[in-house]
């Protein structure tokens, strides 16, 4: 028996693994709903996983139970990451207003009777558009999808205690990559950038948060080819 060093520390264990498809994902969703409260589920994974195609296809099919809220209205804008030195590698977790997507969650945790308004992030121009995003009072169910829900550092850590549920959503990296560079691409890189800014930018992004995976309550792998294209 190999006795650890005196100051190591036992890796923490990961949270189950599932392979599942919309339907069971969506059964998973209603059955956190509780008629006269609030609950809050959050989509987490790296760059390119498929968050975004998730949680819109839950928010559908929830209809007027659920609201789809993004970590991504919260990018800071080109003109502040350039003025911070921050804009060649925007994606980043610092090149976020942390505290301000943890105080839209805090006040969606408690504000029922009001419309909440979240910002949302345009793609085509790579800037953020505030009040976009409206969240109807008594809306039972609060989705959320980011990269950094779980991350525990740099103004992070007050975002995890206000999701009742996160879910770890697992996609091969060969795949997500793939979708990853045609997503650049579609959005105005040239493929030779986009594949530079996956790798350089993207790479080291996903690897900060598959570190987190521990803190998730569920890891998810969707076998739902049209989500997974």
């Amino acid at each position: 028996m190999i006795t650890p060093p005196p100051n190591s520390q036992p890796m923490p264990a990961l949270p189950e693994s599932v392979r599942v498809n919309l339907a069971e994902l969506l059964a998973r969703a209603r059955s956190m709903i509780v008629p006269g409260q609030r609950r809050m589920l959050g989509i987490v994974g790296a760059p390119g996983a498929g968050k975004s195609t998730l949680c819109a296809a839950l928010a559908e099919a929830l209809g007027t139970d659920a609201a789809l809220v993004g970590m991504d209205g919260f990018h800071l804008t080109n003109t502040e990451l350039e003025r911070l030195g921050r804009r060649d590698r925007k994606g980043a977790p610092d090149t976020f207003d942390a505290g301000g997507y943890a105080a839209l969650l805090e006040r969606l945790r408690v504000e029922k009777d009001e419309t909440v308004y979240a910002p949302t992030f345009d793609r085509l121009l790579e800037e953020s558009i505030g009040s976009a995003v409206p969240v109807p009072a008594g809306t039972p169910l609060i989705l959320t999808e980011g990269n950094y829900l779980l991350l525990d550092g740099l103004g992070w850590g007050r975002v995890r205690p206000q999701l009742d549920a996160v879910w770890f959503l697992k996609l091969p990296d060969e795949l997500r990559m793939e979708r990853l560079i045609l997503r650049h691409v579609a959005f105005g890189k040239a493929p030779a950038e986009a594949e530079g800014w996956a790798d350089a930018v993207d790479g080291p992004n996903a690897a900060v948060i598959n570190a987190t995976r521990a803190r998730a309550d569920l890891i998810v792998q969707l076998v739902d080819e049209q989500l997974m294209e």
